[in-house]
């Protein structure tokens, strides 16, 4: 069976290829390759996201989880040179692929490592993003949203896309259960960008 993009690719065959994305005033350079998501661009979805993601006021520390070879994050750095931002995936490959591309870019200010949702995730950011990896099931999405929560400094935001076929409606409902505020701030060609926001304290009343 071939391996997806949410699994470990790093022994797929390479076939490396170079991403040009527009962003603002900046010029980003990516590599991408084989056994990664969006291989030969930025895909619709993750290129929404970043155009209308409004980081928190006085952000210092994001975190894009399931970032793969990086648009997301490296954007962000790159656009945010102030803010600190951190990078994590399953898959080997997009790691190798998002640090490669760190450099490449000349950041500072991101790191990349790997980590299966949470588990190596340490300290709490003013801001999460994630395409989150639809494919992988809804337990792993839903999972996602649930960590976040514990991740956000009071008051931080969990930015998300996902399409309408995809299981918008089910991502709302299920973030309305995880969090008090919950938005939908752009629809656009059956993709939702969704925006949750910690009120403080999670539902069980703890901070």
């Amino acid at each position: 069976m071939s391996k997806q993009y949410f699994e470990n690719n790093d022994l797929l065959a390479s076939n490396e290829q170079i991403i040009t994305y527009y962003y603002k005033q900046f010029i980003i350079e990516l590599f991408s390759d084989a056994g990664v998501f969006s291989v030969k661009q930025v895909d619709f979805g993750t290129n929404l996201l970043i155009k209308n993601v409004i980081l928190p006021e006085n952000c210092t520390k994001i975190l894009d989880v399931g970032c793969g070879y990086g648009p997301i994050g490296i954007t962000l750095a790159k656009a945010n040179p102030k803010v600190y931002v951190h990078m994590i995936d399953v898959n080997l490959r997009a790691i190798d692929l998002a640090k490669r591309n760190a450099e490449h870019n000349n950041l500072k200010n991101a790191e990349i490592w790997e980590s299966d949702l949470y588990t190596t995730v340490e300290g709490k950011y003013d801001l999460i993003i994630s395409n989150p990896p639809i494919r992988a099931g809804k337990k792993v999405v839903h999972g996602v949203f649930e960590g976040a929560i514990n991740y956000l400094k009071p008051y931080g935001e969990l930015w998300i896309v996902i399409q309408k076929k995809q299981g918008a409606p089910s991502a709302y409902s299920k973030l309305t259960s995880v969090f008090d505020h919950v938005e939908i701030i752009a629809k656009e060609k059956g993709y939702w960008i969704i925006k949750a926001k910690h009120n403080g304290e999670n539902k069980n009343g703890q901070v």
